[in-house]
């Protein structure tokens, strides 16, 4: 199967969002679990009141792992965001 960065995949119980580009993803995905649970981070992306993508918790897993792909899109501003921390984090 093809996964596709920013794409919604569901990891044993947990919804996962792929940040690994298209090109990297093979045997392995990088991904940042997705909650319900509300904590002011500064690394959790709000997407819904009841969503959040948790760039804290990066990890890298297998694609075996994966269960299926969830009907979930993220909007261009949701991306955005997402980039930009991951860049505080990472490079900044």
């Amino acid at each position: 199967m093809n996964y596709s960065q920013y794409e919604v995949v569901l990891v044993n119980t947990r919804p996962c969002l792929i940040i690994s580009p298209k090109e990297m993803n093979f045997d392995n995905l990088i991904v940042a679990p997705m909650t319900s649970t509300n904590k002011d981070y500064p690394t959790r992306v709000k997407l819904k009141n009841d969503s959040f993508v948790v760039l804290d918790q990066i990890r890298t897993i297998s694609v075996k792992r994966v269960v299926k792909k969830l009907d979930i899109k993220l909007s261009p501003k949701h991306i955005k965001e997402v980039k930009s921390i991951i860049k505080i984090m990472l490079v900044d």
